[in-house]
């Protein structure tokens, strides 16, 4: 009895190359905390330390001749600070993310806010360095891997897809309608993001801008500030029963969700501590669910850079009610999580940096109530 052939098995392709270690720089005055932050970072597989720095200076030199993925940077230094070089170091880093790991992120809430406001992709308090154990290790590699790998320098305002932003589903396209709120949603990266886009609006838009970033509560006042600052708009810690108002910013505290109710021709706040699926609080997707159920298809989003899903399923009932959906692209974002996960659900009608999404949005306020 004759067998029939066993099919041909393919060859096994080459296996695939590990990716490159994560290349950081660490710029911290103090000796001992370069040594136990480089022998921390190289315990964990995928990390390699490229160059250590004592100043500001030695920083600038060092990125004009190694090329690093992300710097860890420290505050309080003599001479020129961290917050002060972190300008310097955004540029000169070609696209690195920066982490600040400083004393002054747990007792300093302004300096946190000013340094993420500033570029930074993230802060982490760094403890005395006496006590350098424990689990500082694992929460510094985490953040670390969050952070990512440096895949290029800064975006320019129009540009081509990456290769991930390629395959994804095609933009959706929306009926032109009138801006009747604006609601805007960031995380890890958000600070600097979101002054980014507020920066490009026109000084009014008609209509009231919601903002919801995840941070603790304490650090919300200075945030506040900062969104002032950069947007030329009253910008206030959203409260209980605060009336909405054209061209005026509320912004979500870090304690409760942004959320709204009609009281006759008024909106006003209401705010929710209930648990939020993403686990989030402030949640995007409370934020963004108001906005679908008040404003329908005169509600627009704008995910901004954050790790996580929050803002999807707000995102989903928003264009479910004929609101819009934008997103921040991959290049330009800290984190491509929250913007990722809008643009692979199909859901996005514009994916860009934040100055170009700014655009969009000021073509949709330029729109009369008939469109």
């Amino acid at each position: 009895m004759n067998r029939p052939a066993a099919a041909a098995v393919p060859p096994a392709g080459p296996p695939k190359a590990a990716p490159p270690p994560i290349r950081l720089l660490i710029v911290d005055d103090s000796a001992v905390a370069r040594a136990v932050l480089s022998r921390m970072v190289t315990s964990q597989r995928g990390f390699e330390i490229a160059a250590t720095a004592a100043n500001a200076a030695e920083a600038v030199e060092a990125l004009k001749r190694v090329r690093v993925d992300i710097v860890l940077l420290d505050v309080e230094m003599p001479g020129r600070t961290g917050l002060e070089v972190l300008p310097e170091i955004l540029r000169l880093g070609r696209g690195a993310r920066v982490l600040v790991v400083s004393s002054q992120c747990e007792a300093g809430a302004e300096a946190v806010v000013k340094a993420l406001a500033m570029g930074a992709a993230d802060t982490l308090p760094k403890p005395g360095t006496e006590n350098f154990a424990g689990r500082f290790a694992s929460v510094l590699a985490e953040r670390l891997r969050k952070i990512g790998r440096n895949e290029g320098a800064d975006a320019p305002l129009f540009r081509a897809a990456s290769p991930a932003e390629a395959s994804l589903p095609p933009l959706r396209e929306v009926e032109p309608y009138r801006l009747g709120c604006l609601a805007i949603a960031a995380s890890t990266g958000g600070l600097h993001a979101i002054g980014a886009f507020l920066e490009k609006l026109p000084p009014r838009v008609g209509a009231p801008i919601l903002v919801t970033q995840h941070l603790p509560a304490l650090f919300m006042p200075f945030f506040a500030c900062q969104v002032a600052a950069a947007s030329g708009r009253p910008a206030r810690v959203a409260e209980e029963g605060m009336e909405l108002r054209a061209d005026h910013i509320l912004i979500a505290p870090g304690d409760a969700h942004l959320s709204l109710e009609q009281q006759g021709s008024r909106v006003r706040v209401r705010l929710d501590t209930a648990p939020a699926a993403s686990g989030c609080l402030p949640s995007a997707d409370v934020m963004l669910g108001a906005v679908a159920g008040l404003y329908g298809r005169s509600g627009l989003g704008v995910v901004l850079t954050g790790m996580g899903r929050d803002g999807l399923a707000g995102g989903r009932s928003l264009a479910a009610r004929g609101g819009v959906l934008l997103a921040q692209d991959k290049g330009s974002s800290a984190v491509w999580g929250m913007p990722g996960a809008i643009a692979g659900a199909g859901l996005a009608s514009r994916i860009a940096p934040p100055a170009e999404l700014a655009h969009y949005v000021a073509e949709r306020a330029r729109r009369p109530a008939w469109s």
